[in-house]
């Protein structure tokens, strides 16, 4: 967890903070106060109305700690001068944008900032004695943007640390009437923080209203995707965590699919998951990914790959083991080639994005991502009418499935009208008649065709030919 000096003049500020307080309680009255959650125990601290142009945006804040990487140079620029004047117009520029395209501007900013120009500030925001805000930098940016003086605010206890200052910003968004959430991957880093903390997965679990086989989910995700930023780095460019915030159902949908494929083969579901990232890379919407099941590479993707980006080598990997002289099989070859598939479609969507690379590098890495995606655009598709066609195969039996379940309940009500001697026998029989016509078309269509029946068409051809009497 990043620490920040003190802002420029925050003496200065401490004293007008100390002097507004005193004001207020010198007044005398009812005094509004704002209730924060700190340590498991409420803490209530004095609102008081500040000027904006004496408030620092904070830049350790949850809600755009994703985005920061959205500019490197921008990003660098607050890191070593968080309070300048560009670190602070770049993270003013952040909290009005898009989550997952810093580039758009947020249509929930215009949103937060019509609800202040009509209705005023219900809710005080939340500052240091330093004058650095913790809760409230979306409100502090759009009220800017009206022009607004002031805000007003809580203001914490002058001892608070930054690591008392993020754990309240954390537990006020986290309470359910917070007006505007968290991004997923700034979701994400949260939970990654606490743990970093010290803090075991029960208790994240529960500050974040969720179960602990939701929250190992959540960071096998966020492994997964530093991973793909870590290999899609080729020196002048990377992905960034904004170009992961769109794909959580298709993430979490991967956890759920490699978690069942890994219990019985990890090296299927090393593959699976290599390709998935990949397609997900490329833009595939969740119901093309979906297609991407156990076995798709080698039964429908490899064939149809342009020829550069076949491996060369079927041979599998080996690892050897310092100090002894031997080796160990590594990953098969099957699992290497969706890896290196997938490490030069990470670099390549990098590339494109990069504003470092030439045109000649672009126009490249442009051409790899076109040809991959014809690729596995063919091979989604052959997927889906396979799995198109198995599900059709599969409605005849499960319809018939689905009627020997209604017919067990069926037996049970009839034993229960029996007894109570509340059976309609003239009810039943006509069902009974119904049932006898149905099994008798069922018959008629499942002899057709079939020169070797099997045991249960067998007994279905009979039981119809001995109900024509």
């Amino acid at each position: 967890m990043q620490e920040f000096p003190p802002p420029p003049k925050a003496a200065e500020f401490n004293e007008l903070i100390k002097k507004r307080l005193e004001e207020v309680k010198n007044r005398g009255g009812t005094r509004e106060t704002v209730t924060v959650d700190w340590n498991g125990q409420p803490l209530n601290v004095e609102v008081i109305d500040l000027p904006l142009l004496g408030l620092y945006y904070n830049p350790a804040t949850h809600r755009i700690r994703a985005q920061r990487t959205h500019d490197a140079k921008k990003d660098m620029a607050l890191e070593t001068e968080p309070w300048s004047e560009t670190g602070q117009e770049y993270l003013e520029e952040l909290l009005k944008a898009e989550p997952a395209d810093p580039n758009r501007r947020d249509p929930a900013f215009d949103k937060l900032k019509e609800s202040l120009k009509e209705y005023g500030q219900n809710d005080p925001g939340l500052i240091t004695h330093q004058g650095i805000l913790v809760n409230g930098n979306t409100r502090a940016a759009a009220l800017n943007e009206l022009g607004e003086a002031s805000m007003r605010v809580g203001v914490l206890p002058e001892s608070f640390t930054w690591a008392d200052i993020n754990a309240v910003e954390l537990s006020l968004q986290l309470r359910k009437d917070h007006r505007r959430d968290y991004s997923y991957i700034n979701r994400l880093l949260a939970m990654e923080e606490q743990a970093s903390l010290g803090r075991t997965p029960d208790t994240i679990a529960k500050a974040f209203r969720i179960q602990v086989r939701t929250y190992d989910q959540e960071r096998w995700i966020l492994r997964v995707v530093r991973d793909q930023i870590e290999r899609s780095g080729s020196g002048k460019a990377a992905l960034r965590l904004i170009d992961f915030e769109d794909h959580q159902e298709k993430l979490k949908e991967l956890h759920r699919d490699f978690s069942k494929l890994a219990a019985s083969d990890p090296d299927r579901a090393e593959i699976l998951k290599e390709t998935r990232m990949a397609a997900i890379t490329l833009g595939f919407s969740k119901t093309d990914v979906r297609h991407i099941e156990e076995g798709f590479q080698e039964n429908y993707l490899s064939s149809v790959l342009p020829s550069r980006l076949v491996p060369e080598t079927e041979q599998e990997e080996s690892i050897s083991v310092p100090g002894l002289g031997l080796s160990v099989p590594g990953a098969s070859s099957k699992v290497s080639a969706a890896r290196e598939l997938n490490r030069r479609v990470l670099q390549a969507k990098a590339c494109v994005a990069a504003s470092e690379t030439s045109e000649e590098e672009k126009r490249g890495a442009q051409l790899l991502q076109d040809d991959v995606r014809k690729a596995f655009d063919k091979a989604i598709d052959r997927a889906g009418r396979d799995a198109r066609l198995r599900k059709r195969k599969q409605i005849a039996p499960e319809r018939l499935m689905d009627a020997c379940a209604a017919i067990e309940l069926c037996v049970g009500e009839l034993v229960k009208a029996r007894a109570s001697h509340s059976l309609d026998e003239s009810a039943f029989d006509d069902a009974a008649l119904k049932l006898r016509d149905g099994l008798r078309q069922l018959a008629q269509q499942a002899g057709r065709g079939s020169h070797e029946p099997g045991e249960g068409v067998r007994w279905l051809l009979e039981a119809a030919s001995l109900g024509r009497g």
